[in-house]
């Protein structure tokens, strides 16, 4: 599996690219063994959330973290693209106060949330929210990291 990182300056100096790689891999584990996939994992500002948010949503304000699904597959790598994740880092900030728990943590939790929607996850009702919710309080688990609160 391959997992592209972009962290928008200044953001680089505080989020470490090894951490969006390591619970990146955690969460794209899921997936069938035999099946490779790509994705991209993007840690941005409120402008470009917001920008991404009202061009393809319809919503003009910034969002903590947004997930557009692709599912290419491309013959020459036997390998499919399935999608991106945008995350704002100033939101994960503020929600990472509230929450009481580290910035790393957070970022942590969006990006398993997002990963978890190009995987088919949801939570557009209760019985798929219960599960996807389930899923991610499994990953974060495995990997360590605590969460105070989990989003609605």
């Amino acid at each position: 599996m391959i997992i592209n990182i972009q962290i928008q300056p200044p953001f680089d100096k505080e989020i470490p690219e090894d951490l969006v790689s390591r619970v990146g891999h955690a969460v794209l584990m899921q997936r069938p063994a035999d099946s490779l996939v790509e994705t991209t994992i993007v840690l941005a500002d409120d402008e470009t959330l917001r920008e991404l948010n009202s061009s393809h949503l319809g919503i003009d304000a910034p969002t903590d973290v947004l997930s557009f699904p692709a599912d290419e597959f491309d013959p020459d790598e036997q390998m499919t693209y399935i999608g991106d994740v945008i995350i704002s880092v100033p939101r994960a900030k503020e929600q990472a106060k509230t929450a009481g728990h580290p910035l790393e943590n957070e970022i942590s939790l969006l990006i398993v949330h997002g990963l978890l929607h190009l995987l088919g996850y949801d939570h557009d009702n209760d019985e798929r929210k219960a599960v996807m919710w389930k899923k991610q309080a499994e990953i974060l688990n495995r990997l360590g990291i605590h969460i105070n609160q989990l989003p609605e």
